[in-house]
């Protein structure tokens, strides 16, 4: 069955009205739903690690903060990687066929899972060998992170330019909703059968193969659905070219790295908060049991929030700007993060999660208010070079080429959050390590407690050179003669 659309002209009102929309609206339903699978198997591994223990693993010597935070870190880093071959692959194979193909390789790391957790062989081997399996394992989820990038690329393509923010914005969020999905029904799906008396205490024992085995009918329906209700689009057919191009425009590396601030805050929390929450505040885990067996749980909330927010920020940008929305989302998460790092240092649990609460919320609204913004940068690259149709069709090219540089980028300062979080927990997991008792570590835990402070106040430092490089490049009102030149004028 050939479903290649070779006539495609959404900026065309009446094309638009007639055929675009209903075509564009079933291939962003049917994308949403795969990115999704895509996003929930990526970020399986936060829930994952705080049940290593439940499920028997790690044996005498448990595995310290460091190796947890490299089980998340690895699928972040994997994801990250392969989001520019992804990009590649709509292209080549067309947003129908790679998108089923895309949905198919879900498949992999949850059947490892599935595997690996449930034959006891691997439990009795050393706590060494144990950490590689699992560190394989974790780092096949990555092929989940690369999804996002294709479905975007691919569906910036269907929509008119004044409609992309929302559309980027929706099919975005729908894959982001993904982390608070896997986070909030996972632990739920993993204690089916352990009686609730057992359940609710903070070690009971857990069936991590569901983690795996769940979502596997959902990946083979979404296969299916693209297969039999998405297209792809000829004129998306680009070479090598148009992305090599967008490799020498500056444009291409100061969006990515602004990305870096907005999606990489988002991904890089969603899959470190719970664990940093485990380690930073063990008094108050240990007062409220039920929170801490559905810790997991608590990340649910940002990631949702998180989702939300990224239309909003989309649909904020089409009014506002994207620079502006962007410029703003900076300066608030710095402030907020500020009010992250008073938590601890108050041992105040409420603060710490509400402020973080409020990142997610303007992490979301700042990865729908960049993704916006590149499509308009490029335009506005391409008129000031020719009006022609030729032209604006390969510099639209070139932004979609950049949509999926840009996430790969910014997915990765997913992955330095992470490893700034594991250096910063060094010492505690040194001191844990260190004591013989339980009563001992948990003293240990508390004592070094504010550990996670040096790590925020990273993350305050990289917000302030973010909130300054989106002023600098696309609010400055800079002269004819300046030496680096603002595109405050197009409006970005």
């Amino acid at each position: 069955m050939n479903r290649w659309i070779d006539h495609w002209d959404p900026e065309d009102e009446r094309f638009w009205a007639t055929t675009g929309k209903r075509v564009a609206r079933r291939n962003l339903i049917f994308s949403i739903f795969a990115e999704h699978l895509g996003f929930s198997i990526w970020v399986l591994w936060s829930v994952v690690v705080l049940n290593l223990t439940n499920a028997g693993f790690g044996g005498e010597i448990p595995f310290t903060p460091s190796e947890l935070f490299w089980l998340t870190a690895a699928p972040n880093l994997v994801g990250s990687a392969l989001r520019i071959p992804y990009t590649f692959a709509v292209p080549r194979f067309g947003g129908r066929l790679w998108t089923a193909i895309s949905a198919a390789l879900l498949l992999i790391p949850t059947v490892t899972l599935a595997a690996l957790v449930h034959f006891d062989f691997v439990r009795a081997q050393s706590h060494d060998t144990q950490f590689a399996l699992l560190l394989i394992a974790a780092s096949l989820a990555g092929v989940g992170g690369g999804n996002f990038s294709s479905s975007m690329a691919n569906i910036s393509f269907f929509y008119p330019e004044k409609r992309k923010g929302l559309a980027l914005g929706l099919n975005a969020a729908g894959g982001n909703l993904g982390v608070a999905v896997v986070q909030l029904l996972t632990p739920l799906i993993i204690i089916v059968g352990v009686p609730y008396a057992v359940a609710k205490n903070p070690v009971h024992p857990v069936h991590l193969a569901y983690a795996g085995l769940m979502w596997i009918p959902f990946i083979i329906a979404a296969v299916v659905c693209a297969w039999l209700f998405m297209d792809s689009l000829t004129m998306a057919r680009s070479d090598a070219s148009a992305y090599a191009a967008c490799l020498s425009r500056g444009q291409t590396w100061i969006m990515s790295v602004l990305y870096i601030g907005t999606f990489g805050s988002f991904i890089g929390f969603s899959f470190a908060l719970p664990l940093v929450i485990k380690l930073t505040f063990p008094e108050f885990l240990a007062s409220h049991p039920f929170i801490g067996t559905y810790l997991a749980g608590l990340g649910f909330l940002g990631a949702l929030i998180g989702s939300f927010t990224r239309p909003l920020g989309g649909w904020l940008s089409d009014r506002l700007g994207g620079a502006r929305v962007t410029l703003w989302v900076f300066v608030l998460m710095a402030l907020f993060t500020l009010l992250a790092i008073l938590g601890v240092t108050q041992r105040d649990f409420t603060l710490f999660f509400g402020a973080y609460m409020v990142i997610f919320a303007l992490s979301g609204a700042g990865n729908g208010s960049t993704y916006r913004m590149i499509p308009v940068i490029f335009g506005a690259l391409g008129r000031r070079e020719s009006d022609d149709a030729a032209t604006a069709l390969r510099y639209k090219r070139m932004g979609a080429a950049v949509i999926g540089i840009a996430g790969a980028i910014g997915a990765f300062g997913g992955f330095l959050i992470q490893q700034v979080f594991r250096v910063a927990s060094g010492e505690v997991g040194a001191a844990v390590a260190s004591a013989r008792t339980l009563e001992g570590k948990a003293a240990a835990a508390a004592a070094h407690a504010d550990w996670s402070t040096s790590a925020l106040w990273v993350f305050v430092g990289a917000y302030v050179v973010f909130g300054g490089m989106t002023w600098f490049f696309y609010l400055r009102r800079a002269g004819v003669g300046a030496r680096v030149p603002s595109l405050a004028h197009a409006g970005v």
